[in-house]
């Protein structure tokens, strides 16, 4: 079996397979200890909680089989476990020591920040045998990996990190002279799963051990705790004996101060250094120091009078049940708040809905809090849930481009005739990065590729494949544009819009479809508001047909790339997602033009004329008629007659409503006009 081990080298992503033996090596060697150990040095000046590119240098490595770029090549039924955030490496080597006591353990090292234990456990089916495909793989890794979770966390009383058991899942490379390896380890059997396992209902029955980082943690809450304890007691000793200028004998402040306190459980030697921040100008800190001693000796019931009042009790607790048992964010592309529970198999944020709520309202009750319905829609609905963008999030992300075109090569998979498709289709790519990133608000993506095939070509399929899967929630293709406001909300919600089947939009919607391609903001009121709000665009489109007469404004024609697709999209090659948007935003943080230039919008729209809807008066008009050569023929006419003409010699009746459009038809075809007291008179020539 082998594993992969993988690193950005000159921002390409290097991967190489290897056997385990070649990685027990490796973990042991010279050369990891010198890169491990400046690592570790770096770490520990570190602030936590922050990103460092210093992090990105390790190798890493993907235990759960040998991958080539986004392609499985192997799967190999390894399940990697982590226990982070210990208290140091020495309690990292022991816990790393009783991991390797159980006989199902492949491999356990002592982590890269030297404060945890990765260590894998093999799986197979009941008969030996491993899956091949990709998803059965997914399948059977998502029940291998809660399997070995709930088997090894009891045993340990540490809690094992939760992670999505995606299989590019890996870890970063580490040195550990006493690593564990048993090739002889026991593996164990899991029968093929059909479908992904639930995501809930994972609580834990047992005591765990609190790593020490948890442990500093809540002193510091406690910290901060006794400090506003102290300030409640300062403020109540001044409102008792007046403000601190006016009264020349301070010890009833300071014994009043002493007692409070005491009853709230603060140490005196707190109690001491923070009142001698008040008082080190007026008092000597003998003085301080003798007389709040003496009230700590007077007094009974240290720490079982807090000072906090009710509401204030109350918002502490919910704020430490709410960080304790869930992660809210508020993403601003839907404009609604999403959660997940911790401690649970539930790696996916989903909605906050009514339900929800509820649910939180009442295992808040479970604890003793008293926390009601309104409580949590209040705490939702506050500042206290961080913002979440998750199109800026994802490019923010993004690793280094490497310098090799992946848009165009992209486009290159439609066969088409035009020439100048995989340049267009590379603009308006940058385009639609751009206006993600928010680099023009005075604009919109005013341009659209529209695909043009038979069924089963893979138009639709390609359109999809645009969007990372990170991003796939904020692809539609339903879209209604009789439904005004909801369209314009689309324009908020959802990064790409494929307006499928774009023949079926209605001519009366044509106007407002323009509309939407140049809106650059949306001017909104949203539910319960009571003003009316400048929202941000992300959305870019694109569209599909299946047939060839589509367009029927021609001055609305540069708005569209329309490409007919001569053959079978290729759908089948993965897309390198990471690279191809750090491509867009590498030329677009170079500056590079993501909007089309007025020749290249007039060569486009003579592109287009083949997909031009022709009216019917265009057709009788070249049966009946033809433009007059020179001003001694034909016969002078006005486009209302012209039109009336048509309808008598053809025997069919036209829309009145098109008659302005005759006109403009008209113009078009470059006539010989006169202006007289009828209007403008056009010279034809019957035929």
């Amino acid at each position: 079996m082998k594993v992969t081990k993988q690193k950005i080298y000159q921002k390409q992503l290097a991967q190489r397979a290897l056997e385990m033996e070649a990685v027990v090596e490796l973990v042991k060697s010279e050369k990891t200890k010198e890169e491990v150990g400046r690592f570790r040095e770096r770490l520990r000046c570190a602030q936590p909680n922050r990103r460092y590119t210093f992090t990105q240098k390790l190798p890493q490595l993907l235990f759960a089989g040998t991958f080539r770029k986004d392609v499985m090549k192997e799967y190999n039924g390894w399940v990697l476990l982590e226990v982070n955030r210990l208290g140091g490496k020495a309690e990292a080597e022991s816990l790393r020591r009783k991991i390797a006591g159980y006989p199902q353990t492949l491999f356990a090292m002592v982590g890269s920040s030297g404060r945890s234990v990765k260590f894998v456990i093999p799986y197979t089916r009941p008969d030996g045998s491993l899956p091949r495909l990709r998803r059965e793989a997914e399948l059977f890794h998502a029940h291998a990996y809660r399997h070995a979770l709930k088997t090894y966390e009891p045993r340990l009383s540490y809690p094992v990190e939760l992670k999505e058991p995606v299989l590019e899942r890996g870890c970063r490379m580490s040195f550990d002279e006493d690593v564990y390896y048993n090739p002889a380890a026991l593996t164990i059997h899991i029968e093929q799963p059909a479908e992904m396992p639930e995501e809930s209902f994972y609580q834990e029955k047992y005591d765990k051990l609190v790593p020490p980082e948890n442990a500093v943690r809540s002193l510091s809450e406690r910290y901060r705790y006794l400090s506003v304890q102290y300030e409640l007691a300062l403020e109540q000793a001044v409102e008792k004996y007046g403000e601190l200028g006016d009264k020349p004998d301070f010890k009833p402040v300071l014994v009043h101060i002493g007692k409070l306190c005491f009853g709230a459980g603060i140490e005196e030697e707190e109690c001491v250094k923070w009142t001698l921040l008040y008082f080190r100008n007026l008092l000597a800190e003998v003085e301080v120091r003798e007389t709040i001693g003496h009230a700590y000796l007077s007094e009974k019931g240290f720490g079982l009078h807090a000072l906090s009042k009710p509401e204030q009790l109350q918002a502490l607790k919910t704020e430490e049940f709410m960080g304790r048992r869930y992660d809210f964010r508020f993403n601003t592309m839907t404009g609604g708040v999403e959660y997940r529970e911790r401690n649970t198999f539930c790696f996916d944020y989903r909605p906050v809905t009514e339900r929800v709520m509820n649910s939180v309202a009442l295992n808040a009750q479970k604890e003793g809090l008293q926390l009601w319905d309104r409580d949590v829609r209040r705490y939702i609905h506050s500042d206290r849930i961080r913002d979440y963008a998750p199109v800026e999030d994802y490019l923010f992300r993004l690793p280094d481009w490497d310098g090799k075109d992946r848009i165009r090569p992209l486009a290159s998979r439609i066969p088409c005739d035009n020439p100048h498709w995989e340049h267009l289709f590379y603009i308006w790519f940058l385009s639609m990065v751009a206006h993600w990133q928010g680099r023009d608000r005075r604009h919109g993506n005013s341009v659209s590729p529209l695909l043009v095939g038979g069924q089963g070509c893979g138009k639709s399929t390609f359109c999809l494949n645009l969007l990372p899967p990170g991003l796939s929630a904020y692809y539609t293709d339903s879209i209604d544009f009789g439904k005004r406001r909801d369209a314009e909300l689309y324009l908020t919600r959802f990064c790409l819009i494929n307006i499928d089947e774009f023949d079926q939009v209605s001519e009366k919607h044509q106007g407002f479809l323009k509309h939407l391609l140049q809106k650059p903001i949306v001017n909104l009121r949203k539910p319960y508001a009571t003003q009316v709000e400048a929202v941000r665009r992300y959305a870019s489109f694109i569209a599909t047909s299946n047939h060839t007469d589509l367009l029927s404004d021609p001055s609305g024609s540069r708005r569209f790339i329309c490409i007919e697709v001569k053959g079978r999209i290729d759908n089948t090659q993965p897309v390198e997602y990471d690279q191809l948007y750090a491509q867009a935003v590498a030329a677009l943080d170079k500056g590079e033009r993501y909007w089309l230039m007025p020749e290249e919008e007039q060569r486009q729209m003579q592109a287009n004329e083949e997909f031009q809807q022709r009216p019917l008066y265009e057709d009788l008009f070249f049966r009946f008629f033809r433009p007059a050569v020179n001003r001694e023929e034909g016969t002078r006419m006005s486009a209302g007659e012209i039109y009336e003409v048509l309808q008598k010699q053809s025997r069919t009746k036209l829309p009145s409503g098109q008659i302005p459009h005759f006109g403009r038809f008209l113009k078009k075809v470059n006539m010989i006009t006169f202006n007289s007291n009828r209007g403008k008179l056009y010279l034809v020539v019957g035929k």
